[in-house]
């Protein structure tokens, strides 16, 4: 196993070389390492690769809504210089503009609403979608053959989820589990695949998209607290066995504690996931900033070495999100005890 995955690794670190070479050979001395945070950030396009002056791109569809004009589509194409590929307010179409750092402008200045397609709503699709595939597959084989040995899908889909039943949600909610493996086990489930997926060569940067884990930690927010009882409640807003005067610092403290524990969640998931991908592009940077042949066997060997470390962190990211979510969870939903006095 250990041997596939270093395979894996170089052929990974290989190919994003080749990928990356030509386009940082444009670069100035000052900016080749411009394309690093290109690649973590969001677009609307979805670029794959550049061969001398061939972009190899997916267009991105460009939804804007505005009181004035209404509901209009665009293609990202319309809104670039085809000749060199890029964006400003001189390429603008139609009143919009994409700017150099990739956000949708309005010449006018007025107000809109963006409901584009960037590249990360299009890997959370490819993720929800191999996920969907993987646990209906899983499905159809316990429907078609009954409880036997898993294969193909199944074999992925039912170590994680006896892992996250019995490790997770049993042993951090309680009794009460049951209602929440299903939330769980998605949770990790699509974590997990965009941490994995997003290592590829070219895939999009969603999990290190800090909108994404906002919205991930805001289920688990909403879970949380739509579930809490009594006693959950109680302990906010009136911490049993604590003298009235002392009310007054804790609550306020108590309060702030429900939204620093899905603010850690979203901003938890989102450094590791980013800070990987800066780390693994900032050394394949060093071969094209030193120029050295030397620079770049070293780099590339650090890059294999750190890709290896990322199929790790890809997986440890999911467990911690999940678990954390099972404890909120647990804290909100568990009866306590209290004596009258």
């Amino acid at each position: 196993m250990t041997r596939k995955l270093l395979v894996l690794s170089l052929l990974m670190t290989a190919f994003m070389l080749s990928i990356s070479s030509p386009t940082i050979a444009r670069e100035s001395d000052e900016d080749k390492t411009g394309f690093i945070m290109h690649h973590v950030k969001d677009s609307h396009e979805w670029h794959f690769a550049t061969f001398g002056h061939t972009h190899v791109t997916l267009p991105l569809p460009v939804i804007v809504y505005s009181g004035d004009r209404g509901l209009e589509v665009f293609s990202s194409t319309d809104f670039q210089n085809h000749e060199t590929h890029s964006f400003g307010e001189e390429y603008a179409h139609e009143g919009y503009f994409i700017d150099e750092h990739d956000h949708l402008g309005r010449v006018d200045g007025a107000s809109f609403l963006e409901l584009s397609i960037t590249k990360n709503v299009v890997m959370m699709f490819i993720v929800l979608i191999v996920v969907a595939f993987l646990a209906l597959s899983a499905a159809s084989h316990y429907k078609k053959n009954g409880p036997v040995a898993p294969k193909g899908a199944a074999a992925i889909i039912e170590p994680i989820v006896i892992f996250v039943r019995d490790e997770i949600a049993k042993d951090s909610i309680g009794p009460k589990y049951k209602k929440f493996v299903p939330y769980l086990i998605t949770l990790f489930l699509f974590i997990w695949f965009g941490n994995l997926l997003g290592l590829l060569p070219g895939a999009a940067n969603m999990t290190g998209n800090i909108a994404v884990t906002m919205v991930l930690a805001v289920l688990t927010f909403i879970i949380t607290n739509v579930n809490g009882n009594k006693d959950y409640w109680k302990h906010v807003f009136a911490t049993p066995g604590v003298p009235i005067p002392m009310l007054l610092i804790i609550v306020p403290v108590e309060i702030i504690g429900l939204f620093t524990k899905p603010f850690a969640l979203m901003v938890r998931l989102f450094v590791a996931i980013t800070a990987g991908h800066i780390v693994i592009l900032g050394f394949i940077a060093l071969a094209f900033i030193f120029e050295s042949y030397a620079i770049g066997v070293a780099s590339t060997l650090m890059v294999t070495f750190i890709n290896i470390i990322e199929l790790l962190v890809a997986t440890i990211q999911a467990y911690v999100f999940t678990l954390f979510s099972a404890m909120y969870i647990g804290s909100a939903v568990a009866e306590h005890a209290h004596d009258d006095h």
